[in-house]
């Protein structure tokens, strides 16, 4: 009895409160108790989402800063072991899936921490760098400012290329935000600048976040558990739908380093360093930069390599979207026992046909995990390696 909180809870009680499992269960036809398969529900989302951007021009080069909210309230521990831990952990993640899916882009981040704003790291597109440095500056401090953040961002923003797409993605933990100024007015030099500034709320739901999102095109969400977080998050790797400003046709000066010898011996540009063997040499001006895609720090020419322009074509020319196939048609009485991309068997509960899909092209059929990962990781149909 000691044990029990006022609520009559123990503490050992309390761990299966808080989880919430007997929401996942449901009953089947034959009573038993089974858990929710969620993934036809999703995968349907994800078909619907499919058909409604394949029309959408998307932008190749980004230019992307990361807001991190390190105030205070980031030490809370609603998301376990805390906001803060949880945060690095998915931003971390979603670095690496945001240079899979944009080659060409860059990263930059900023934290929020007693008012201010500070610069973890400039634009940039190596995720090693970016990771080491926010690892590194894990703690929580003072009060938020969105309106410090917003004028940092916007004052590294005003400076890229035209033709990139500048975003901005502010994960927030506080429920208010101390700034020196009037934030409206910051926030219409966002807008006007073509920033497109979306917000994921990691507590409630606040008026000048909304708003913020509502003013310069963004997306504004509230994160209700770390699944929830996370999946938040990896909806802002792939490219949004580019502004009609940006979307005419731009011819882009590009430089193809070649990868410096194993033993030279030459300053970085980037880091002012002298490093041996590793990095790139600039063809226009022979200067020495440690990873691409990126600029030149000396001439200003944008520096990428051929694979990165090749992986990037799956946003100019999208895979279309494979055909479902209902169980019950002739088509599925032929149907092999197998997906052809993972093998898996396609035959369900009870000997009866599973949900699955097929290429229009070459006509073999998918699982649904096959199918979400070919439009998202591999973007190219494995049965006739051709982009739709």
């Amino acid at each position: 009895e000691e044990d029990d909180d006022e609520d009559g809870i123990g503490e050992w009680e309390r761990a299966y409160v808080d989880d919430r499992s007997w929401e996942e269960l449901q009953e089947d036809e034959s009573g038993l108790l089974r858990p929710i398969d969620n993934s036809a529900i999703y995968h349907a989302q994800y078909r619907r989402r499919l058909r409604a951007g394949t029309r959408i021009q998307k932008g190749l080069i980004r230019y992307l800063y990361i807001v991190i909210d390190f105030s205070r309230a980031a030490a809370e521990m609603d998301f376990r072991p805390s906001r803060m831990a949880i945060m690095a952990k998915h931003v971390e993640a979603f670095i690496r899936e945001f240079f899979d899916q944009n080659p060409l882009s860059q990263i930059g981040l900023v934290s929020i921490k007693n008012g201010v704003a500070h610069t973890l790291t400039d634009l940039g597109g190596s995720p090693e760098t970016h990771i080491k440095a926010l690892m590194g500056k894990l703690e929580a401090l003072g009060d938020s400012s969105l309106q410090n953040a917003l004028e940092l961002v916007h004052e590294h923003l005003n400076q890229v290329p035209s033709y990139g797409h500048r975003e901005v993605l502010i994960l927030y933990s506080a429920l208010c935000t101390c700034d020196p100024g009037d934030i409206m007015e910051t926030i219409q030099k966002c807008k006007k600048s073509k920033l497109r500034c979306s917000v994921i709320g990691l507590s409630a739901e606040m008026f000048i976040c909304k708003h913020l999102c509502q003013e310069t095109g963004g997306l504004y969400s509230v994160a209700v558990d770390e699944v929830h977080l996370k999946d938040l998050l990896l909806e802002h790797a792939p490219p949004p739908p580019a502004i009609a400003e940006f979307a005419i046709a731009n011819l882009i000066k590009m430089g193809f380093p070649q990868r410096a010898a194993e033993g030279s011996m030459a300053i970085c540009s980037c880091h002012k360093e002298v490093k041996i063997g590793a990095g790139y040499m600039c063809p226009r001006c022979k200067a020495r930069v440690c990873d691409l895609p990126t600029e030149c720090t000396i001439c200003g020419l944008t520096l990428v390599s051929s694979p990165h322009l090749a992986r990037s074509y799956h946003h100019l020319f999208p895979i279309a979207p494979f055909d479902e196939v209902p169980a019950l048609s002739d088509n599925r009485r032929k149907l092999g026992k197998s997906c052809f991309g993972c093998q898996q068997s396609l035959i369900g509960a009870g000997n009866k046909p599973g949900p699955c899909v097929t290429c229009r092209k070459c006509k073999h059929y998918f699982c649904l995990d096959c199918d979400i990962y070919i439009h998202e990781s591999l973007h190219n149909c494995p049965g006739c390696e051709s982009i739709h």
